[in-house]
């Protein structure tokens, strides 16, 4: 299997043809739209390589699905400590790298990034390439793995990925308040300075959800300080899978995933409003023709926006990037990616 990827990129590379890569297709619809060019299907390349649960580390082929990690680190007590969706059985573990996603624990258990030690891909000119390694270690350098998460493609064939792995808490529990907005994001911001226990939190119409994980006493000790409501019926799957990001849009809507300071207020912009990872992240459905105004407020709060989806065409998908920052970037993806066949635009024009 890696030697036909490696063929078809070669061919691609001397053809000067670009490629779009693909795994589950499970982020069919979201925006950036897939480049030009015909698809490069990884998601046949299956397997969980190793796993060795004493280390807490496991090594995945990109086109395993979440689920069936998931299911394998469960036998185990274990988890990805990021929590990232599932969708539906689709989502590949490649993808979940390429596009940096990650669930209710990212904000208290670390991004995507955070998680993977190593990686394995095939570059612009078809050779594998390997970075980082299979035990947990400072890297020496420059760690590149890291770099691939959220690259979308952009700077090779993800094939082969190694990441530390959790245990499952003792005990979770989820506490519901009544609160507004502002109140809500006091609170999250209040408690994220306390020794807590907390792995999720949510928000959206007058209510806030928090998670908390770990050894029993501690969940307890810390539901007798916060207080609240026990929520029987919990959103954090709700959450993880992004069901909020699947609602219908009508035409000239736009979802907006906004990421700001976990201290900055309410945006004070017309839509549908959830926030998650204690406030950093926001999720807002409203008209594409306010995409001027959330930039922004978005941009004066120190914060970056991402058109997620849109029943229009945009202005743009990403904020545009400083020129220092461009450049860089450009410079990274020739290096990687010198014939431009992988995901081209997939961000910028230039890119």
């Amino acid at each position: 299997m890696l030697d036909t990827l490696q063929a078809q990129v070669r061919q691609a590379c001397h053809a000067g043809q670009p490629l779009a890569i693909r795994g589950g297709g499970s982020h069919a619809g979201q925006l950036p739209a897939p480049g030009p060019g015909p698809t490069l299907q990884v998601s046949d390349y299956q397997g969980i390589v190793q796993h060795d649960p004493a280390e807490l580390v496991i090594t995945v082929r990109a086109g395993t699905p979440i689920a069936v990690v998931n299911a394998h680190l469960a036998q185990h007590q274990q988890m990805l400590a990021h929590e990232p969706p599932e969708h539906d059985g689709q989502a590949t573990v490649g993808g979940m790298v390429a596009t940096a996603d990650a669930g209710p624990r990212r904000a208290y258990r670390g991004p995507v990034r955070d998680q993977l030690l190593g990686a394995q891909l095939i570059d612009g000119q078809g050779e594998l390439l390997r970075f980082g390694g299979r035990v947990m270690k400072n890297v020496a350098g420059f760690d590149v793995s890291r770099m691939l998460a959220g690259s979308r493609g952009s700077l090779g064939v993800l094939t082969e990925l190694t990441f530390r792995v959790w245990p499952l808490p003792e005990e979770e529990r989820t506490l519901v308040f009544a609160a507004h907005e502002q109140e809500a994001i006091t609170w999250l911001n209040q408690w994220a300075g306390q020794p807590l226990p907390v792995s999720g939190s949510g928000w959206q119409d007058g209510q806030l959800w928090i998670r908390l994980s770990g050894h029993s006493a501690s969940v307890t000790a810390a539901h007798r300080l916060l207080g609240g409501g026990l929520d029987e019926a919990p959103p954090w799957s709700a959450l993880r899978e992004q069901h909020f990001a699947r609602q219908t849009l009508n035409t000239g809507e736009a979802l907006w995933r906004l990421s700001v300071p976990p201290t900055a207020p309410p945006l004070a912009l017309p839509g549908l409003t959830l926030l998650e990872w204690g406030g950093g992240l926001r999720w807002l459905k409203a008209p594409l023709s306010t995409e001027a105004i959330i930039r922004q407020r978005v941009q004066a709060l120190g914060g970056h926006c991402q058109c997620w989806r849109a029943e229009g065409a945009p202005q743009q998908v990403f904020d545009p990037l400083p020129a220092p920052l461009l450049a860089l970037q450009q410079r990274i993806k020739a290096r990687f990616d010198p014939a431009g066949v992988f995901n081209p635009s997939v961000f910028y024009p230039t890119l």
